[in-house]
């Protein structure tokens, strides 16, 4: 025997639900459906009921003159969103509507742009990506001391690739023309011309002054001892800061050596360097 207190309906259930899942709010089709409903009851400014709905949508007097060619916030968004021309196009057609008697006619065309408006208005602007920086730059000299247990600047004396990121004056700084991450990535060669033992220490230099823990060390013993070595590191830079590589030895045997090509091997710089900053994403 069923239940006296329950009243049964002929409403289906909600084929789109109630609620979003993924953020715990009401879901946007509903909030529309809600919002339309307030708006065709008037937005609480007369009396139309939701029976009075049943019998046809009412009719209401529209002033022409005071119909707002941009609505209400939609300008802020406008001036800086990519979607100008459609944006324009609506406003051509609500200005349009002045000229427009049948009250009717405008009622439906209103609704209809007010659905393009809020299209737009709930499309994100598309978010922009900064350009990539980088430059690969190498030396074809061999570079020598002139004085031992002194800081001395590497050179580059070639531009492989270069996008925001150059040489300067002198040849040693590295300059990037934008605000980001960095990643200054170097091999070099080094010899030495003598028998013994010596040491080769290198770091980086940030705008003329010593980068802290930036230093490594190799020992290199006996004559032509060859040895190749690399190095990087993490630079949260500004426009127009600039990078040096600066090394120092305690014998002026010790060379960062360039060796010309012999078949089947190609030429070896004495340092090749690559900046780039695409590790941090788009900006």
């Amino acid at each position: 025997m069923s239940d006296p207190n329950v009243i049964l309906t002929n409403i289906t259930p909600p084929r789109v639900p109630l609620t979003d899942s993924r953020t715990g709010l009401i879901s946007r089709e509903w909030y529309r459906f809600f919002f339309n409903l307030f708006q065709l009851t008037g937005s609480g400014s007369n009396y139309t009921s939701l029976t009075d709905l049943q019998v046809g949508p009412p009719v209401q007097e529209i002033d022409l003159t005071t119909v707002d060619p941009v609505p209400a916030g939609f300008a802020a968004y406008a001036a800086g969103s990519t979607q100008e021309s459609q944006i324009a196009e609506i406003e051509k057609q609500l200005q349009g509507l002045a000229s427009t008697n049948d009250v009717n006619v405008v009622q439906s065309q209103v609704a209809e742009l007010q659905k393009q408006i809020e299209g737009l208005q709930v499309t994100p602007p598309p978010r922009q990506f900064a350009a990539s920086r980088y430059g690969s730059f190498y030396d074809t000299t061999t570079q020598t001391a002139t004085t031992i247990n002194t800081a001395q600047a590497i050179t580059f004396n070639t531009t492989d690739l270069s996008r925001g990121v150059y040489l300067g004056t002198p040849t040693s700084r590295v300059y990037v023309d934008s605000e980001g991450i960095y990643n200054f990535d170097t091999s070099f060669q080094l010899d030495k011309t003598s028998g013994g033992t010596a040491e080769f220490y290198i770091w980086f230099r940030l705008n003329g002054v010593d980068v802290p823990n930036s230093a490594s060390h190799i020992r290199i013993q006996g004559n032509n001892a060859e040895i190749f070595s690399s190095l990087n590191y993490f630079f949260d830079l500004k426009a127009n800061d600039y990078v040096e590589l600066m090394f120092s030895v305690n014998a002026l045997s010790v060379e960062i050596t360039a060796f010309p090509a012999a078949a089947p091997v190609p030429a070896i710089p004495s340092i090749i360097l690559t900046v780039n900053n695409n590790i941090g994403g788009f900006q």
